[in-house]
């Protein structure tokens, strides 16, 4: 079964995020690229005045992005010329820009580098906690979209669905990773990814192939915290559990379900979540 196309490739993910590294920090130059091998390949540059950095390879421990990548850390140089904490494998590229100022960013999944996003100035430009936000932000929401794919690519692959139909199992599946991306989404910051992440949800939601029934009213309409919360219900969740998964108090979380609940005219957290599921509202 192929992935959800709004599951992006790696160039696409990696040019919104330099784009967006770009805009937010207004550092003139940005770049950046994702891990293979052991080495971060440059595959989108934002502002360069010349093509020196194109086609950059960036191997572990060398460079400054290559530190970023073993120490998993941001690492940055005032003055990349006189530089005496990095080894200058790399200044044909960086120098040959004309960058002062750079600063790298590693793109961490689940723990580990999987990338490096740069960006830099030609002009010698202190980077304090102001201008690196920006920069943290972009690499964390580029990590969360990188994890979040992994995961639905992993969970599909698991449960491939058979002929005449999905089984049991994959059904199940897809129910906690919708439940899972909820959470996520629901911790997320930036409007364009939480839509892509929604996109992802109703890709997921289909799967299962249950449309809305004549059983019950479609014409039912939660709020997407009560929905949240029932995603997480459906799969076992206990209260103290949802509320961990979703940032929110165990009383937050009872509130949304007694609301839920009213409006499926249902008793019991069961019955919401087979309503919810009736009404086309859950997978």
């Amino acid at each position: 079964m192929s992935a959800p196309s709004a599951l992006r490739d790696d160039a696409t993910l990696v040019s919104h995020a330099v784009s967006e590294l770009a805009r937010r920090t207004h550092f003139p130059v940005a770049f950046g690229g994702l891990e293979h091998d052991g080495a971060v390949h440059v595959t989108t540059i934002v502002g360069a005045r010349t093509r020196s950095i194109d086609g950059l390879v960036v191997h572990a421990t060398r460079g400054l992005g290559g530190r970023a990548l073993v120490e998993r850390r941001p690492r940055m140089t005032l003055d990349y010329r006189t530089s005496r904490t990095i080894t200058h494998d790399y200044d044909r590229a960086i120098l040959g820009e004309g960058i002062a100022t750079l600063f790298a960013v590693p793109v961490l999944v689940s723990g580990a580098a999987r990338g490096v996003l740069y960006c830099g100035s030609w002009a010698q430009a202190p980077v304090g906690e102001v201008e690196a936000r920006p920069a943290f932000d972009v690499a964390g929401e580029l990590g969360t979209e990188l994890r979040v794919r992994a995961e639905v690519e992993r969970r599909l692959a698991r449960s491939p669905a058979p002929e005449g139909g999905i089984s049991a199992g994959a059904r199940e599946e897809i129910r906690e990773s919708y439940a899972q991306l909820r959470g996520i989404a629901a911790t997320v910051g930036d409007d364009d990814l939480r839509r892509r992440l929604e996109d992802i949800e109703g890709r997921l939601a289909a799967l299962t192939g249950d449309g809305p029934t004549g059983s019950v009213d479609t014409d039912i309409h939660l709020s997407r915290r009560e929905i949240d919360v029932l995603a997480c219900a459906a799969v076992g969740s206990t209260n103290g559990e949802i509320a961990a998964s979703l940032g929110l108090r165990e009383t937050t979380v009872k509130s949304y379900l007694a609301s839920a609940m009213s409006k499926l005219d249902a008793s019991t957290r069961h019955a919401a979540v087979t309503r919810a599921r009736r009404a086309g509202l859950l997978p």
